[in-house]
């Protein structure tokens, strides 16, 4: 049969087409690769933030730590310098009430001592005793002062009376000082000042006691016979003060804290040297507080030693007028004296030395008693400790001062605590003088003679 013929019209079959999401995939691939690198990115990118965001809390986490670590040093700081502030007082304190306690029993032994010269018919060979403990007290009295003044000085507690002041005189009066140290061992102690005022503003007191103490130390350390030199000089706009010697020098290890506290050069087993360590810590507080530096020098060992004070010449230029000199002694008559002191032995021996000198000494041994014999009788002269039991010599003085019913026109207080720390306390109460302790008894009995007493009891009388 033949081929039958397709209808008209009638379609043959379809071409095949890919499926609609094949279509899709291939039409977005490049798209998706798009997206799909910037989902990595940002994903990168959340990455780092976080990796940052956690560092960030670490370094706030180390900067919380560092902050609460600096609060704590601080207040561990605050109060380390409270501790060592109430530690230099308690330090301070106790070295003034040692020095208080050690010179009681010292001023009946000078006492007892001054006595023995003026015993008539005091044997030789006495005398040469009480030459040994006179000597000896003096000793002791300085070093409770070396002592005191090295606690003041280093926590600022000294005042200066400023003044201008020649450098040659305050050079003569600490060789003065000295010369009876400087004879004893045989020394030669040589002045050079030249005939040029050189003049410098401080405090005399303070100036003379650094010169004396370096010249004390350069003789502590100088053999027997040797030799010790202070020279004065202008040097490029400054004065400058040498004192050498040819004894046995400054080892090396030693140099760099000869001006420390509690430092000691060499000793001998032939002649130890006696001291504290604080003669030259002294020194280069004084001259700072002067404005001034000091230096130390030496070729070691055996070589000798030089130390160099500088200090700034005076703007005013000249020095201060001397006190006038003394007019001529008037005769002396006995006062009638209040000694009041706690101290059995010191009482003892300063009224009888006092007795033997033509005054008529009452005796008191505590503050009541002391007050009510001032308000029964009239005297004189109070001579007053400030330490005493019942009633202190300051708020003695204060009631004598504040009734009209007591006739002591003038009152000396007597104490072991030093000149700076009790005078200004002691005049403001009352008192006329104030003398530390062991009392300086010629001092004493010319301050009681004198004719500014004698005019104070009249004016009373």
């Amino acid at each position: 049969m033949g081929e039958m013929a397709k209808p008209e019209g009638a379609a043959g079959p379809a071409p095949a087409r890919p499926a609609d999401g094949a279509a899709q995939a291939q039409m977005d691939e490049p798209q998706l690769r798009a997206a799909l690198a910037l989902l990595t990115q940002e994903v990168e990118t959340l990455r780092l933030a976080g990796a940052e965001r956690d560092t960030l809390a670490g370094l706030v986490n180390q900067l919380r730590e560092a902050n609460q670590n600096l609060l704590l040093d601080s207040v561990d700081a605050r109060v380390l310098r409270e501790d060592a502030g109430q530690i230099e007082r308690r330090q301070s304190d106790f070295l003034a009430t040692l020095a208080h306690e050690l010179r009681n029993p010292l001023a009946p032994i000078s006492l007892a001592s001054s006595m023995l010269t003026k015993t008539p018919g005091t044997a030789s060979q006495l005398l040469n005793l009480q030459t040994i403990i006179e000597r000896q007290v003096k000793h002791l009295s300085r070093l409770l002062d070396e002592l005191l003044d090295a606690a003041r000085l280093s926590s600022g507690r000294i005042a200066l009376t400023w003044l201008p002041l020649a450098l040659g005189a305050l050079l003569a009066r600490a060789a003065e000082v000295v010369q009876g140290r400087v004879s004893e061992r045989r020394q030669r102690l040589t002045l050079k000042i030249g005939t040029a005022p050189i003049v410098v503003d401080g405090d005399q007191a303070r100036l003379v006691q650094a010169f004396a103490n370096l010249l004390v130390n350069a003789s502590k350390y100088t053999h027997d016979g040797g030799r010790i030199e202070i020279e004065a000089r202008v040097l490029d706009g400054q004065a400058v003060v040498t004192v050498s010697d040819n004894g046995a020098g400054i080892a090396p290890d030693v140099m760099p804290h000869i001006f420390y506290l509690y430092t000691h050069g060499p000793s001998s087993l032939t002649r130890p040297e006696s001291g504290l360590g604080v003669g030259l810590n002294v020194v280069r507080n004084i001259v700072e507080m002067h404005g001034g530096a000091v230096a130390a020098a030496s070729g070691g060992q055996m070589s000798g030693s030089m130390f160099t004070v500088t200090l700034p010449l005076s703007r005013a230029g000249l020095p201060a007028e001397p006190p006038a000199a003394p007019g001529p002694a008037q005769p002396r008559r006995g006062r009638h004296i209040l000694l009041v002191e706690d101290n059995v032995d010191a009482s003892d021996t300063l009224s009888m030395l006092l007795r033997h000198e033509g005054h008529s000494v009452v005796t008191a041994y505590d503050g009541p008693t002391g007050l009510a014999m001032a308000y029964a009788h009239r005297f004189d002269v109070l001579i007053c400790d400030i330490g005493l039991p019942g009633l202190d010599g300051y708020d003695l003085i204060r009631k004598l001062r504040g009734s009209a019913g007591a006739h002591i026109p003038f009152a000396i207080a007597v104490s072991g605590f030093s000149m700076a720390e009790g005078r200004p306390r002691a005049i403001a109460a009352g008192f006329g003088q104030y003398l530390v302790k062991p009392i300086n008894v010629d001092a004493l009995l010319t301050l009681i003679a004198s004719d500014a007493v004698t005019q104070l009891v009249r004016k009373d009388g």
